[in-house]
């Protein structure tokens, strides 16, 4: 449980009322990483800015592709709850599920299973990481842009779940989110 004082919703004003209202005009609640974060709410202003301009050029569909390996990699259950609920607007709840339990046999195409495999590597053992990782991006067709937005997502993510363990914020569920993802999330 985190020590942190957050703002109570009804007593949250200027920026933080945003904040607020966003999540439940887009997910029906606020999460507790919202209400951990939002005690800077420039900084997360700055992080959804910087997230959209990372995943509007490598597609969203990819871009939670990306976050759903790293938070995996990151043992972020927080992250990989959100994120699959987020992947529902790309994929189906059965994709989901399928890439909860292993995206390496999930039916993805050999790119993106790629793209995950390198997400998880930098999030798990970045120091080991060489050419040879964005070679194999590379000869599976992704460019130089590409490749910069997929290290940046799979980045960014470790950024917000690390931020995210170390205040030791409480995990919540999103509701909404189908049961089988839920179960093979937190399996």
């Amino acid at each position: 449980m985190s020590i942190l004082r957050t703002i109570p919703e009804d007593e949250a004003t200027g920026l933080v009322a945003e904040l607020y209202a966003e999540d439940i005009a887009d997910l029906g609640y606020v999460p507790t990483y919202t209400k951990a974060m939002a005690l800077n709410p420039e900084a997360v202003k700055a992080f959804s800015a910087l997230a959209g301009a990372i995943a509007r050029p490598l597609g969203m569909r990819n871009y939670e592709l990306v976050t759903l390996a790293a938070a995996e990699a990151l043992g972020s259950d927080m992250c990989r709850l959100a994120h699959s609920r987020k992947s529902l607007k790309y994929m189906s709840a059965d994709e989901v599920v399928a890439i909860a339990r292993d995206y390496r046999a999930a039916g993805l195409s050999e790119a993106e299973v790629a793209m995950m495999d390198y997400a998880a590597k930098l999030s798990r053992d970045a120091e080991t990481m060489s050419d040879a990782d964005s070679e194999r991006l590379r000869e599976l067709g992704f460019d130089d842009a590409q490749i910069v937005n997929i290290t940046l997502a799979a980045g960014l993510r470790n950024l917000y779940s690390r931020s995210l363990h170390a205040l030791a914020v409480e995990l919540d569920v999103p509701p909404g989110l189908p049961a089988g993802v839920l179960e093979a999330v937190r399996s």
